[in-house]
């Protein structure tokens, strides 16, 4: 059993997908960012960073993993699924994993920050991220013009970690506009049961996009 600390999050989304897809049991600790129960004794003692998500392998003397791509790949050596064997195919989805954390995550997270929730309209920073993550995504776009998936032509954790943040362009102020293969690949993760459960794990808030920046600016200006 797994158990998953977690919020309705892209972060949060990579991790029960990864569960969904790979067909583990696992039960849900919903944590309310709001609230900041991130931050309380008992979960920092899981992930001493105190956020999300973070999981607790029962399965293995309660082993607790954190931050998303750890967790990726921890899941994926456990199951044996989405990581090939092959030195080089292996490379290469954890190539495409970093690419996700180091890049992709970061960007379209400051994006949201000044495009969203910043108290203040600062044009440069908002343009700046944006700009970055259409690049990113142009990057993106070149290598599914090759391939079926990220990290070639088998999906893996590389794309469980990297369509929860794609799929919420919009919300970043980014333009997908002419990136036709991403727009592809987007569009067939949708279609998978795997990734519609996942993105339900916890269940979304039920506030208006209005009503759900005004919760996140109050939090970010803390």
């Amino acid at each position: 059993m797994i158990d998953l600390y977690t919020a309705a999050t892209p972060n949060g989304h990579k991790i029960s997908i990864a569960l969904e897809e790979m067909g583990l049991e696992y039960r849900v600790h919903p944590l309310d960012l709001m609230e900041a129960e991130q931050k309380l004794p008992e979960f920092t003692a899981i992930n001493p960073n105190g956020r999300i998500p973070a999981i607790v392998d029962t399965e293995n003397d309660n082993f607790a993993v954190f931050e998303s791509g750890a967790i990726l790949l921890y899941l994926a050596e456990k199951t044996g699924k989405f990581l090939p064997e092959d030195p080089k195919k292996r490379s290469q989805v954890i190539q495409w994993l970093m690419f996700q954390m180091g890049g992709v995550g970061p960007m379209m997270g400051q994006a949201n920050v000044f495009y969203r929730y910043f108290p203040e309209t600062i044009p440069a920073a908002i343009e700046r991220y944006q700009h970055e993550g259409r690049r990113l995504f142009e990057v993106m776009d070149k290598q599914l013009a090759k391939h079926a998936y990220l990290a070639g032509d088998e999906y893996t954790i590389a794309d469980m970690a990297t369509w929860p943040w794609v799929r919420i362009y919009e919300w970043s102020g980014i333009d997908i506009d002419g990136l036709e293969h991403l727009q592809r690949w987007l569009n067939e993760l949708a279609e998978r049961p795997a990734c519609q459960k996942g993105i339900l794990v916890p269940p979304p808030s039920e506030l208006s996009d209005e009503e759900k920046a005004a919760e996140i600016r109050k939090m970010v200006t803390r």
